[in-house]
């Protein structure tokens, strides 16, 4: 059911009129099938009209759903015409109303219809079928499509069901519906045909919306001011299709609700759109791609019977033609009037429009050959620009060796870049087709050049890249091409090759910064182009000069703080120019930074030493942090500033690089900074490493009798204090007293561990326990 977990209360509204509003539809349900299909739907004297039959809502007294409307003075689309629903017809007449629906559970559906769209159950049907001969081969008509079912969720979930069915009559096979999406097999309904449909909530969940689909033949939603009661409709479709004038055809216009009798559709057929139609195909128009190609012709073919007669107009002006089908040559709007009975003539009419000429251009290309057999190799692309003759648009060019070919489109040249001529003076042909598939030849000339040009003077240069291996760069478009197209021909282009074959073929061509592959001389080929044309293939010699002056390796220098040094190259080059400016050999700089020296020999070549000056200096030692009281673990951390790269000594002999001297003794030393670069050596800074004696031996020998930790002078304000094991006092210290004797009140010591606390200014402590041994 549509109202799945969904309590929607509508107030229905049901209005039975004979007169409506100014802005809604009239609709007139008291015409029978006959009149609505013969003088409503057709209303021709082209049309063969027979066993018309209507059938629908018998469940509303005497309420019909098929009906006859009128668009009144709203603005409804069609002025009028035939109106089939799955309710009372009446129930049409806007403004839309939202409602629920109307029909009857007892009001069956279609089989042929549910056949037709793949429908498992329809409800509350409404037919209108005849049979109809037509006179022409095409026959189609307007409809819009309009339905309650866009409303909430219900476009993603449900479908009312809508066709036009057609077969020969008799014939056992399935109908065909016509009322399809355009260019499709897709049945119209508001489940194909929908907006973007937004989640909906209903109160006790959320049910997912869907995404829009087809929505260019969606009409739009209504509201109080629409001339119809349904939420939303399409836009006008057609359905059309070709029959067989002369035959018996049954069409069945057939509309029904999916399911259930809730939320009804109509159909609305536009009133004298049925009819037997020419059909002359779609327009040829340059917007839609489908043009005439210039100087074509063009036969509008109505295939219809010749035993008619025709009037053929070329934009409203009747021509002389009165044949079947016309030859069309230049553009227009043509129509064609084809008198088929007495009392009917159909017509219709095709726009023609034709595509710009494509004026290509004949030309010649001319081609070196290496060895004068006369045959070479060709590179046809060269002319792909003058033979399109700069338009745009166009294909790339395909090359044949003969019209023929290229007139078949068949044994195109496959390889148009590198192609060997079979003969001399040999034409080849192009064929370029436009955005529209239209298509143009023209030919190509082959001729072989015989132009020579004088020997060439060697290019020389030296091998200025820093490395003397006879190989360096030239600069081919400003060393060699000025002197090659000297007296040359306006405009004339030069590349350069390694060999004459890849400059015939303009294959693997050189770059212009062209590095030479053979040391110290080379000789290449240079191409001359005029144009797209070869003038002439001619050698050149290149030549490296080598200038390696012995002791040019980049050097690394120190400077030290306040002094200066030389920097100095070899005489005899003829000349010099430093990066400071000067023109000596030599000179004498005093800050750091980087410095050249340029040096030119006789025949103009040039190398450069370069000079990297670094500062350096004595080094100022500011402090040392010490680790004291760990035994083997001492250590001495000398703190420094200085500008220079620097070792270090604790007695100025040994230096290491590393300032942490690690496993120090106790005791007074004198550390230095050494620059590695020469400068000199630091003034020396005193350090006292602290630590205190394991054990000691108060026997009066004069050898270890006082248990004391050297240096602690250093510290004035630290205090010492010795503790028994048991935790007793038994001596305070200050910095300046000598040491402990082992005595307490006088009294010797027992032999035994003994603790101490040594406290400095700062706070910080350090505690730990030796040995007095007797």
């Amino acid at each position: 059911m549509k109202c799945v977990q969904i309590i929607l209360v509508y107030a229905f509204v049901c209005c039975y009129i004979s007169v409506a509003s100014a802005q809604s539809i009239l609709v007139d349900d008291t015409k029978n099938a006959q009149q609505l299909v013969e003088n409503v739907l057709v209303n021709s004297s082209c049309a063969t009209i027979s066993n018309t039959v209507a059938t629908g809502d018998d469940y509303s007294s005497s309420a019909k759903s098929y009906a006859y409307f009128n668009a009144g003075t709203s603005n409804f689309p069609f002025k009028e015409g035939v109106l089939l629903s799955t309710w009372s017809s009446q129930n049409s007449v806007g403004p839309f109303v939202i409602n629920r629906g109307g029909g009857d559970s007892q009001w069956l559906g279609d089989s042929d219809l549910e056949q037709a769209l793949n429908l498992t159950q329809t409800k509350n049907a409404t037919v209108l079928e005849f049979d109809f001969i037509p006179l022409t081969n095409f026959i189609s008509f307007n409809y819009i499509f309009a339905s309650n079912e866009y409303q909430d969720y219900f476009p993603c979930a449900f479908s009312d069901g809508f066709a036009f069915l057609i077969k020969e009559k008799g014939n056992a096979d399935p109908y065909q519906n016509l009322a399809v999406i355009p260019n499709t097999l897709t049945p119209v309904s508001s489940m194909n045909i929908r907006p973007t449909i937004s989640n909906f909530d209903t109160g006790d969940g959320i049910i997912n919306g869907c995404s829009a689909k087809n929505e260019t033949y969606f009409g739009g939603y209504n509201n109080s001011s629409s001339p119809i009661n349904y939420s939303a409709q399409t836009i006008v479709l057609n359905a059309q299709t070709n029959v067989i004038a002369g035959k018996l055809y049954h069409i069945k216009l057939v509309i029904a609700d999916d399911q259930n009798n809730d939320y009804d559709s109509a159909v609305f057929l536009e009133a004298g759109s049925f009819l037997p139609k020419i059909d002359l195909g779609p327009d040829r128009l340059l917007s839609t791609n489908n043009p005439i190609c210039f100087g074509e012709s063009y036969t509008i073919d109505p295939k219809l019977a010749s035993t008619y007669t025709y009037k053929w107009f070329k934009n409203n002006q009747e021509l002389l033609d009165t044949t079947p089908t016309y030859s069309v040559t230049s553009p227009g709007i043509y129509r064609v009037e084809v008198l088929l009975t007495p009392n009917c003539i159909a017509s219709e009419d095709i726009k023609i429009e034709y595509t710009p000429a494509i004026d290509l251009k004949n030309t010649t290309l001319a081609q070196c050959d290496d060895n004068n057999d006369g045959i070479t190799v060709f590179d046809l692309t060269k002319v792909d620009a003058i033979v399109k003759n700069n338009l745009g648009n166009l294909s790339m060019v395909a090359y044949y060796e003969s019209l023929v070919d290229a007139e078949a489109q068949i044994n195109s040249i496959p390889n148009p870049s590198y192609y060997t001529n079979t003969s001399t003076n040999q034409a080849v042909f192009a064929r370029v087709t436009n955005s529209f598939g239209c298509e143009n030849y023209a030919e190509v000339k082959l001729i072989i050049s015989n132009a020579t040009i004088s020997i060439q003077d060697p290019i020389s240069t030296c091998d200025g890249d820093g490395i003397e291996d006879g190989l360096t760069e030239f600069n081919l478009n400003t060393q060699v091409t000025p002197q090659i197209v000297t007296g040359l021909p306006a405009g004339s282009i030069v590349e350069y090759y390694s060999n004459p074959t890849d400059a015939i073929a303009e294959q693997n061509q050189l770059s212009n910064a062209f590095i030479n592959t053979v040391p110290n001389q080379q000789i290449i080929y240079a191409k001359i182009l005029n144009g797209p044309d070869c003038y002439s293939v001619t050698p050149i010699t290149l030549k490296v000069i080598q200038f390696d002056p012995p002791n040019f390796q980049e050097e690394f220098l120190f400077l030290c703080e306040g002094s200066t040094i030389s920097l100095t190259v070899d005489t005899g080059f003829s000349n010099y120019l430093w990066s400071t400016g000067a023109t000596s050999n030599s000179i004498r700089v005093n800050s750091p930074g980087e410095y050249s020296v340029t040096v030119t020999n006789g025949n103009g070549c040039q190398q450069t030493k370069k000079y990297s000056v670094t500062i350096s200096g004595i080094a100022t030692i500011t402090g040392v942090k010490t680790n004291d009281f760990a035994g083997k673990e001492n250590s001495v951390t000398i703190e420094y500033t200085g500008i220079g790269n620097y070792e270090f000594s604790m007695d100025g002999s040994f230096f290491q690089d590393n300032p942490i001297f690690n496993g120090v003794a106790s005791g007074e030393y004198l550390v230095y900074a050494q620059d590695k670069n020469g400068c000199g050596l630091s003034l020396p800074f005193v350090v006292y490493v602290l630590d205190y004696p394991l054990y000691f031996t108060p026997n009066n020998d004069n050898y270890n009798d006082i248990w004391q930790i050297r240096n602690l002078n250093t510290l004035p304000k630290s205090t010492l204090f010795i503790f028994d094991r048991y935790g007793k006092l038994l001596k305070q210290l200050t910095s300046s007293d000598i040491g402990w004797n082992g005595t307490f009140n006088g009294l010797q010591l027992p032999a035994d561990d003994y603790w101490f606390h040594l406290n400095f200014e700062n706070g910080n402590k350090i505690k730990g326990h030796f040995s007095l041994k007797r």
